[in-house]
């Protein structure tokens, strides 16, 4: 619970708490435009280039759960305060590293100091506001949250435009310093020291279960996947981990996580739900700034513009929804919004290389208002039954999965467009026949395939025609999943704790 000292001082702990989630959700997303920059800078190919963003992901993913149990024994403010000053410190090293090694190894290390951020700023939100402001702050917050998508692309394409890809990692500096002093002043100091005995086999397990998972994902379409053993002994330790880890959980007196986080049907239900919103927003992120790029002609910056209306949706809809909740069952919100995703995913399976950016900003913006909707609803739904005793394991676990589902989505769908690049690639190079009269009809001279030259030509715009083909065969998979996990909302509760109509306001 909240001691007196964090409720009189909650306005200026928000905004030291707003300001570690930017900061946080900035740096997840400000890299995105500069990806191609920073592969030219350290030589790395496109696939390997994409562990920059995983990287940071699975590392907060394996610490995430960590988090909630440092924080109840060293306490929540020393906790902060040393993941901000961590998170810093990495952003600097990010910024002066020398190649694709030191950046992935100072971004591990981001992602290990950055993961106690957001749950830790969830929690400390539900225990300094009343029940009848949660819905509104938890708005705010997320707001705050959502800052990162909607500035990050396009603040990371004029810098690395007009300076370099570095200084989308020193821009963390200034905003570290001031959430540090923030939290430093206004936050009491808990003494921590109440929590239970620490599982290590369950930890380990899960680290286990995670890192092996996640490098198969990554390094599988590098090594052609399971005909190398590299990849068949990361899914076994993988396997072996869950296996553990499950088996752990079951039987342990004290494990990693409390069994009575299984027993709320809401909180289960919301953190498979959000493993999909995770998959949807940091894939889309990370697919479509490459195709800009590199197929299209866009600039840096302009990739950044293009995606910043997907950011400003959702930022539309935190404020509307904060209205909302305690008003209208949060689950027809979230029906809303996962339709709004739908629709955003079917207008993607239409995308073409001869298309204006219209497409790109119409798409965006309604799938920033359906994860908009998402987020604050889902969020609520999940700890409204959820024993306030349960908040600080609950949000580390929530947040997990939500990563989980960030770091799996990037590496999945990234190999999938990779895989099916390459089979259109194959099947439009199969028509490209000189005694095919539909191929000599339209073929122009420069395209000759009888010459060394045009064969070089055609094949380029093959190439692209079909890396176009393997993006929309993703947002075909991504639109048939959010088909799927809709049922879902037939299995939450209508939180009984849900602030009365026109009590969400804000003091």
């Amino acid at each position: 619970m909240a001691s007196p000292k964090d409720v009189a001082n909650r306005v200026p702990i928000t905004i030291g708490l707003m300001l570690a989630t930017v900061m946080n959700s900035l740096d997840s997303t400000i890299a995105n435009v500069a990806l191609p920059h920073m592969a030219g800078s350290v030589s790395a190919s496109p696939d390997q280039i994409t562990w920059v963003l995983t990287s940071y992901i699975i590392a907060a993913a394996i610490m995430t759960p960590l988090s909630g149990w440092l924080s109840t024994r060293i306490g929540r403010k020393t906790m902060f305060l040393v993941s901000i000053a961590g998170f810093t410190v990495a952003s600097m090293l990010c910024g002066i590293a020398n190649s694709l090694a030191e950046i992935v190894i100072f971004r591990l290390l981001q992602g290990l100091c950055g993961a106690a951020l957001i749950p830790l700023s969830q929690s400390v939100v539900l225990d300094i506001y009343p029940p009848s402001q949660v819905g509104q702050v938890m708005a705010l917050w997320g707001a705050g949250a959502i800052l990162g998508p909607i500035f990050g692309p396009v603040l990371g394409g004029w810098l690395t435009d007009n300076f370099s890809w570095n200084w989308v990692f020193f821009i963390n500096l200034p905003i570290g310093i001031l959430a540090f002093a923030a939290i430093w002043l206004f936050m009491d100091r808990d003494r921590g020291g109440t929590a239970r005995p620490f599982d290590f086999l369950g930890f380990g397990a899960l680290t286990v279960f995670i890192g092996g998972i996640q490098l198969m994902l990554d390094r599988g379409p590098t090594v052609d996947w399971f005909s190398s053993p590299e990849i068949w002994i990361e899914a076994l330790c993988g396997l072996a981990g869950l296996w553990v880890f499950v088996t752990q959980t079951i039987t342990a007196k004290h494990p990693f996580f409390d069994r009575a986080l299984m027993r709320d049907r809401n909180f289960m239900t919301c953190n498979v739900f959000g493993f999909f919103i995770g998959l949807f927003l940091f894939s889309t992120m990370a697919l479509l700034p490459p195709v800009m790029q590199t197929l299209m002609g866009y600039s840096v910056f302009g990739a950044g513009l293009v995606m910043m209306p997907r950011g400003l949706g959702s930022f539309a809809a935190m404020f509307i929804v904060g209205r909302l909740v305690g008003k209208i069952d949060t689950r027809l919100i979230l029906f809303v919004g996962l339709s709004l995703c739908s629709l955003s995913l079917w207008q993607m399976t239409h995308f073409s290389l001869t298309m204006s950016s219209t497409p790109f900003v119409t798409s965006g913006i309604i799938q920033g208002l359906g994860i908009g909707l998402l987020f604050v609803p889902l969020s609520v739904t999940a700890f409204a039954t959820l024993s306030p005793a349960l908040r600080s394991e609950g949000t580390s676990v929530y947040t997990l999965v939500r990563n989980l589902g960030s770091s799996v989505g990037i590496s999945v769908m990234e190999a999938l467009d990779t895989q099916q690049t390459a089979v259109a690639h194959s099947d439009m190079a199969a028509h490209v026949q000189p005694g095919n009269p539909v191929f000599n009809a339209g073929i122009p001279a420069a395209m000759n395939p009888s010459t060394s030259s045009g064969l070089d030509a055609l094949n380029g715009v093959i190439t692209q025609q079909a890396a176009m083909v393997g993006l929309i065969d993703v947002f075909k998979l991504m639109l048939l999943l959010t088909i799927i996990v809709a049922p879902l909302l037939l299995l939450m509760r209508k939180p009984k704790s849900a602030p009365a109509a026109g009590e969400v306001v804000i003091e």
